[in-house]
């Protein structure tokens, strides 16, 4: 028969929901990975499910025998497709990025110490 005080109770709901807890960057990458596996292996189960028409599918795409290769197991990316996403998005994009930068400064230092001699 215990009860909370009226008053805290109004409280509480008046603050509403606390905001979620925002994920780490590693938390992100994981889950990400995780829920792109589990995606996959629902679309492949599916696809070799009575119910989906894979005549009709195979008409509709570019590239049947990758689709079908996709269906027995294979990966959804090829390995040039995996090398130009780490050379867009990847760690060697970063770098690159930065190359002009630094150019620029060992320019601009190289000038600035012709001004002071």
């Amino acid at each position: 028969k215990w009860r909370c005080p009226p008053g805290r109770r109004m409280q509480s709901s008046m603050l509403g929901p606390s905001p979620p807890r925002l994920l780490t960057e590693e938390e992100y990458r994981l889950q990400g990975e995780v829920e792109t596996r589990r995606a996959l292996e629902e679309l492949r189960s599916f696809c070799q499910s009575p119910d989906f028409s894979a005549w009709t599918a195979v008409s509709r795409i570019q590239s049947p025998k990758r689709f079908a290769e996709f269906v027995g197991g294979a990966s959804h990316v090829t390995p040039t497709e995996v090398y130009v996403h780490e050379r867009e998005f990847g760690l060697e994009s970063f770098f690159t990025d930065e190359q002009p930068f630094e150019e620029e400064d060992e320019e601009e230092m190289g000038n600035s110490d012709s001004f002071a001699g």
